[in-house]
């Protein structure tokens, strides 16, 4: 009876090394980059590449961050427990909650675009039905075992590897052999001879840092994985270490092949360019391909998304900041009442596809709400780093994995946080999300008077390498 009690509230770690790296290449790849890089370059020309670099740089930082604090207490299952023990039970309340609404909306938006790709070949079957099958496929598959999740996710990311590494390739052929082309023979200078690097000036660069950063949302995925990861020591700093490269590939290779063989104004913003590229190298069915590509990435995403609720509600209710029930876990360690919740408000989506006949844009601006929410838990994030650093600094001073530059890098990655939140408020598109990040913490506040006094008591286990070892 013991036994189970235990087991009951009790994660497996069952995520091999190979899972967490394609879980992080998963994160980093999303159908941002298959479908919004026609409008990034649109806004920014060529120094969309600079963007990127940027932008790339700054996230690589913050997981550093991130694996320092989930390194320094294998206790950490979520965010909302890094915010929790190092800001206060408020703060954790808010971060978990937070990054829960986060993904119950991207989860939504992703349904339905698997429908809308399905659609693609099956026109005259219903976007509810593919919603409907599409939850009820990944919900079964997590009520497993984490180990099959992240098979899944494994699977998933190798298609999009595969897909980038081809066109890649390909493009780098058309370049060393100068292939001629509608637009003219395939050569780097394509880059930069319409207009220059910054052919729409500061504005236009400054601008595609938001577009930049949305098709990075869902990196920070390997926080919320840390949990369940066989040897986490070894596996996490692994993932982290590899971002760098994998961005310098999948997006600043990818994009600087794309407007090699296509000069950047040649590009429509509403079109996918590497449908384009496809498509200019004589391969049959390049849209079907590219739309087979960005439906495995909608899937992907879902099953993150169920993934990272269904721990961050475990999470919550751990520190009795949510229901208890949400708190136990099945014999395989799967915290299957908060998979079974997740699954009801993805069905949301169901509905929704059933009434509108294009549900897609109904979620248009409520992802937007979502994804500057995820930013702001980024920033809540390097906040609990900065009080790691000034209440745990011997933890700090022993770590075998720093975030280099410390609190001063730190306090740049905040003031580069601060900036994207400016270039939001300043874009019109994006201004009410942001206005309405107070709305949502008034609803928190008010809903945390209910937990307050328990969650106050609830400390987070502080678990060591020994201890993983052991369990």
């Amino acid at each position: 009876m013991e036994k189970n009690e235990v087991m009951a509230d009790k994660l497996q770690r069952e995520l091999s090394n190979r899972h967490i790296q394609l879980i992080a290449i998963g994160g980093a790849i999303g159908t941002g980059l298959f479908l919004g890089a026609g409008a990034s370059i649109h806004l920014a020309g060529p120094s969309i590449l600079l963007t990127y670099i940027i932008v790339g740089f700054i996230l690589f930082m913050f997981m550093r961050a991130m694996g320092e604090l989930l390194l320094s207490n294998l206790g950490f299952k979520s965010f909302g427990d890094i915010a929790h023990h190092h800001i206060g039970s408020m703060a954790g309340f808010m971060v978990g909650w937070t990054y829960w609404l986060t993904w119950i909306i991207s989860g939504m938006a992703e349904v339905t675009a698997v429908a809308k790709y399905v659609d693609f070949w099956y026109p005259e079957m219903p976007n509810w039905i593919t919603a409907a099958a599409t939850i009820l496929i990944l919900v079964a598959l997590n009520l497993f075992s984490a180990k099959l999740f992240g098979e899944l996710e494994f699977w998933l990311s190798i298609i999009k590897v595969i897909t980038i590494f081809a066109l890649i390739i390909i493009g780098i052929v058309m370049i060393v052999f100068a292939m001629k082309t509608q637009y003219g023979p395939a050569t780097v200078t394509n880059i930069w001879k319409e207009g220059g690097f910054f052919p729409n000036g500061a504005s236009g660069f400054f601008m595609s840092f938001q577009m930049a950063i949305f098709s990075f949302i869902g990196i920070e995925l390997i926080g919320i994985t840390a949990g369940e990861t066989k040897d986490p020591h070894t596996t996490i700093p692994q993932a982290i270490n590899n971002v760098p490269f994998r961005i310098l590939i999948f997006y600043i290779g990818s994009l600087a092949v794309i407007m090699s063989v296509v000069p950047w104004d040649k590009l429509n913003p509403d079109d996918s360019p590497y449908v384009k590229l496809f498509g200019l190298i004589g391969i049959p069915f390049a849209a079907g391909i590219i739309n087979f590509v960005v439906l495995t990435a909608a899937a992907s995403s879902c099953n993150s998304g169920i993934f990272a609720n269904s721990r961050t509600m475990f999470g919550l209710a751990g520190r009795k900041q949510g229901p208890a029930f949400l708190h136990k876990t099945n014999k395989n360690g799967v915290p299957y009442y908060a998979i079974l919740v997740t699954c009801g408000l993805l069905s949301i989506s169901v509905i929704l596809n059933a009434i509108f006949k294009d549900a897609t844009k109904v979620f248009v601006q409520i992802t937007t709400f979502s994804t500057v929410l995820n930013i702001l838990i980024w920033a809540v994030i390097m906040i609990a780093y900065l009080g790691f650093l000034k209440h745990n600094p011997e933890l700090h001073k022993e770590s075998n994995y720093r975030m280099p530059g410390g609190k001063y890098m730190a306090y740049g990655i905040l003031v580069f946080f601060a900036f994207i939140f400016v270039i939001l408020l300043i874009n019109s598109s994006t201004r009410l999300a942001v206005l309405s990040i107070p709305v949502w913490i008034g609803v928190l506040f008010l809903m945390y008077q209910k937990y307050k006094k328990e969650s106050r008591k609830t400390e987070i286990p502080t678990e060591t390498e020994e201890d993983v070892e052991e369990a």
